[in-house]
């Protein structure tokens, strides 16, 4: 069953009569998932040290913003997440995962860099993938003046973040890229062609329907033919050998959940160390629900840890 807590909060929005996601613009669609944060998001901590940074990408200069967790000094080199947010490749930035970004920096005791990658419909596939490439080796070869360990870089994201984190990662190993150490693989999307049954048995009803995935999907992708390109369906890869060790977590009544426990699956059956957690009674996206949701909180952690042992 769903949680008490989180129950209450799909009542609420029902109640409210708030719009779907595929209902609204994009314009207005990003708008909203910005307000919605105030609501469902947690104060954001005091970090150490925020900045406004960009990376040289294929196409424009791609904006970051670099936290150092608090009670680190500004000489200290410490190890780094590249991090990408979630939002269907058609919303989110820098500020919808701000406070995930400072809970992760400040309980992992390191660096965090959040990646504000291009997006659909303006930006085709593959450019928020051609982005967080080009992100994650600049982080790398910017290692010395950023104050970050270079040998100890990891990557991470929720949704469709969590789908490029894995993207980045097959990428590095393929084409001489960073040494990522860590995957952070949260609900994330690894098949475009959403068959599993997950993606019935919670196509309504949870707040991630199955329209609004479509309206991600159209919005990404110009055509169903890239379904099949391993840089959209990362599961489709022929070979997941010797990827960094991941955590993936999913929720139980997330749509996402079988692909990201066939992607964990996947993994370790290649022979990688790979850890999976559902949270049988959460919806899509309660990571970065800590104001509302308390599993929100022992996930976050959950994260740190894992990173904190990949990165001794």
């Amino acid at each position: 069953m769903l949680h008490p807590q989180t129950r209450a909060f799909l009542d609420l929005v029902e109640k409210r009569g708030l719009p779907p996601t595929h209902t609204l613009s994009v314009a207005d669609a990003r708008q909203f998932y910005r307000e919605r944060r105030s609501f469902t998001q947690p104060p954001a901590p005091e970090v150490a040290d925020v900045r406004a940074l960009e990376a040289a990408g294929p196409d424009r200069a791609i904006p970051l913003r670099l936290f150092r967790a608090v009670g680190t000094h500004a000489s200290e080199v410490l190890p780094v997440v590249v991090y990408f947010h979630g939002g269907g490749w058609t919303i989110g930035d820098l500020d919808t995962h701000d406070t995930l970004c400072r809970e992760l920096c400040n309980q992992t005791r390191c660096a965090v860099v959040s990646v504000d990658y291009r997006m659909g419909p303006e930006h085709r596939f593959p450019a928020a993938v051609d982005d967080c490439i080009a992100a994650t080796r600049w982080v790398r070869a910017q290692a010395g003046e950023l104050r970050v360990d270079g040998s100890r870089l990891a990557v991470g994201g929720d949704s469709a973040g969590g789908n490029l984190a894995a993207v980045v990662s097959i990428d590095a190993r393929d084409h001489d890229g960073p040494p990522i150490v860590f995957q952070l693989l949260i609900y994330p999307a690894t098949d475009q062609h959403r068959n599993a049954p997950s993606h019935t048995e919670n196509a309504r009803g949870y707040l991630l329907t199955v329209e609004t995935m479509d309206y991600f999907a159209a919005n990404y992708m110009d055509s169903k033919v890239h379904y099949a390109d391993w840089r959209a369906s990362p599961l489709l890869h022929p070979n997941l050998a010797k990827l960094p060790p991941a955590l993936i977590i999913t929720a139980g009544f997330d749509p996402l959940r079988d692909e990201g426990a066939e992607y964990a699956k996947r993994l370790t059956d290649a022979g990688n160390r790979a850890s999976y957690v559902n949270f049988p009674r959460q919806i899509h996206g309660f990571v970065s629900m800590g104001r509302i949701l308390d599993e929100s909180h022992t996930a976050v952690a959950l994260c740190a840890s894992e990173l904190r042992r990949a990165f001794k």
